[in-house]
């Protein structure tokens, strides 16, 4: 445990330098300029088609997809996205931006989806165009498909082969070890139980999943990810119905401080809203994933003949993480903890209170100490397990892509450890060194975005009756 220690102490300063360059100067840019740019070429197509995206999303709801010949039902692989984007970005992520940024992080992370869904829209519809059908009848899609795509020969190659690096890093390794350490701290606070025993637990567990393939994934994704909103949800609105007093003060804040963040976070003006608006990005990137290059990979084994279908289905995926999810999880902790009767309602942040434990703390003021505790530790296991079986399914999709099929079996090995490790190290350590792996997916993504805009507007102007443009 020393050395542990010791490479912790070690890697922590050098790592949050590398982040604070690349969040604040860099993924900001990346970000906003790719969902902006797509938002203009498709004419705001998140808000032309987002009836029709929920339409498909819940015009023929199932939770027994039952198996595919190959790939997934399409509300499978919209369910095994959102799996991934709803998790402890939505709880602890959420209260770490409020935390840093103030109330007004949030405003920056609504924001940051609405130009997403353009985006996401985008990575869709590449996924499905570029994937490819292995000799089993078995999809294989992703950005590492549409990186090499857009780029031929060697730069291609090496856009493709670093991005599949920082994704086996940031989500097959270093991401579980967020979940699966948020996982432990939420229940050691709320049970008691020592957070190496939540790690066995998840371990035995998610072998089981891992080991089923594809299938028991959907299977398991389908079913859960519907009923874990709906019990956050409902928790959620029982806060905000006591708390109904305080909602209009709520979403005051949100929008004062998100353009006079230096009244609640202290500072100067220029530095509060650097803050402000780079702990949105960097969150709200980590919560609804859209443009690091993660969900395409489960929406490329969507049974589906046309791009465009399912882009609009991914669209809806932000639209539940972050404008459903998390808002409400945003709501709850501003109205109970920000308000004139918070414990935070001059932005000190007593001693003990942190991101890990701030959404038990809120829920804590209407459920009980105790009562808001164990609903948050429940609800952030599901929220996080799920993530944590999407997250290996990306992870090895470019393990298989770099290696072939004969290394998925160590990758699996290799992750279950890292997700036990994860509730054995700091809180702290593990958020700054999946953001960094994060913010570096960011860049060959984006890059190939960029370059593949004239494939994504001609699927979107031929669901639109516009005239095609030139690749």
């Amino acid at each position: 445990m020393e050395a542990l220690q010791a490479l912790e102490a070690w890697l922590y300063p050098h790592v949050c330098n590398i982040n604070v360059t690349l969040s604040s100067y860099i993924l900001v840019f990346l970000l906003i300029g790719v969902g902006l740019w797509y938002s203009i070429r498709t004419r705001f197509i998140q808000i032309r088609c987002f009836g029709e995206g929920m339409r498909r999303v819940f015009g023929n709801l199932s939770l027994r997809g039952g198996r595919q010949e190959r790939g997934m039902s399409s509300f499978q692989a919209l369910a095994t996205a959102v799996a991934a984007q709803v998790g402890t970005g939505n709880i602890v992520g959420a209260s770490g931006a409020i935390l840093t940024g103030g109330p007004g992080a949030i405003f920056w992370m609504w924001i940051i989806a609405f130009f997403g869904m353009a985006t996401i829209y985008a990575e869709a519809t590449l996924a499905i165009k570029t994937r490819i059908t292995d000799d089993q009848g078995h999809f294989h899609g992703g950005p590492v498909y549409y990186i090499t795509t857009a780029f031929k020969g060697a730069f291609g190659k090496f856009l493709a082969g670093f991005f599949a690096v920082a994704i086996i890093l940031a989500l097959g390794f270093m991401g579980c070890m967020v979940q699966s350490n948020s996982i432990g701290s939420t229940f050691q606070t709320a049970f008691h139980i020592p957070s190496w025993v939540v790690g066995i637990v998840l371990v035995v567990i998610c072998a089981f999943i891992f080991l089923g393939g594809m299938d028991r994934l959907a299977a398991v994704t389908e079913k859960l990810v519907p009923v874990m909103a709906v019990i956050f949800l409902a928790g959620g609105l029982v806060v905000l119905i006591a708390r109904y007093r305080y909602i209009p003060e709520t979403f005051a804040m949100i929008f004062r401080y998100a353009f006079q963040p230096q009244a609640i976070i202290g500072g100067g003006f220029g530095y509060a809203i650097k803050t402000a608006i780079s702990q949105g990005a960097k969150r709200g990137l980590f919560s609804n994933e859209a443009g690091m290059g993660s969900t395409p990979h489960a929406h490329a084994q969507a049974n589906v003949k046309d791009p465009h279908d399912q882009g609009v289905v991914a669209m809806v995926g932000v639209f539940i993480d972050t404008f459903v999810v998390l808002t409400l999880n945003a709501l709850v902790i501003i109205s109970t903890l920000y308000t004139s009767d918070g414990i935070l309602h001059t932005g000190a942040i007593p001693e003990g209170i942190g991101k890990t434990n701030l959404a038990q703390t809120a829920f804590g003021t209407v459920f009980g100490g105790e009562g808001g505790a164990a609903f948050v530790a429940v609800c952030l296991f599901f929220f996080a397990f799920s993530t944590v079986l999407s997250w290996n399914m990306f992870g090895k999709i470019n393990v298989i892509y770099l290696f072939g099929k004969k290394a998925a079996p160590v990758y699996a090995v290799v992750a279950l450890i890292f997700i036990f490790l994860g509730t054995l190290m700091s809180n702290d350590l593990v958020w700054e060194l999946t953001d960094m792996f994060n913010n570096l997916m960011v860049i060959p993504n984006a890059i190939a975005l960029f370059a593949l805009t004239g494939t994504v507007v001609n699927i979107a102007r031929a669901h639109s009756g516009k005239k095609a443009v030139k690749k």
